[in-house]
């Protein structure tokens, strides 16, 4: 499957944003020697997946190829123990001008990093998407921010690419 997405940083959050349907996520990247782990385990709610997302050309992580394969529990709890590192978010599902915005609002040592993500149906819905103004920056060709790059870090460790986009720590009240 071909994933057509935009990723921006969060510049305010939705007065309801606590209101919309949400779930907890927990993301393990396999090590794989490089620094961007591509494969993923992960607990989303009450199912569980490995995902593997490559770029379909070099430098455009706009469009990837995903590749997802359904995992039981005992299986993802197996393969949590393999070497890798982990975050965790609770992911809001926002409905803006018709389209679903995904808040990714992070926790343990990122708390304070919320991340937006669009999916789009075709190459020509994205090219016409218009950046929302709770958005601060499109960061969807930014390497620090790919799952399998920023997986055991804190923000501490971001903090000096984040003050180039001028990014303020947001936390849901």
């Amino acid at each position: 499957m071909v994933e057509l997405e935009l990723t921006y940083l969060a510049k305010t959050l939705p007065a309801n944003l606590k209101d919309c349907p949400s779930r907890r996520i927990v993301d393990y990247y396999v090590t794989n020697g490089t620094g961007h782990s591509d494969l993923r385990i992960r607990k989303n709610g009450d199912s569980y997946e490995l995902t593997r997302k490559t770029p379909l050309k070099d430098g455009d992580a706009s469009k990837q190829t995903e590749t997802t394969i359904v995992l039981n529990q005992t299986e993802f709890e197996s393969l949590s123990h393999a070497k890798s590192r982990k975050i965790t978010k609770k992911r809001y599902l926002f409905q803006y001008e018709g389209q679903t915005a995904e808040f990714d609002v992070f926790d343990g040592g990122l708390a304070g990093l919320v991340v937006i993500d669009f999916e789009f149906a075709n190459e020509a819905e994205m090219g016409s998407f218009e950046m929302p103004n709770f958005c601060l920056a499109d960061i969807t060709q930014e390497t620090f921010i790919a799952g399998g790059v920023l997986a055991g870090k804190n923000l501490s460790d971001i903090k000096d690419v984040l003050k180039k986009f001028a990014y303020c720590e947001l936390e849901l009240s």
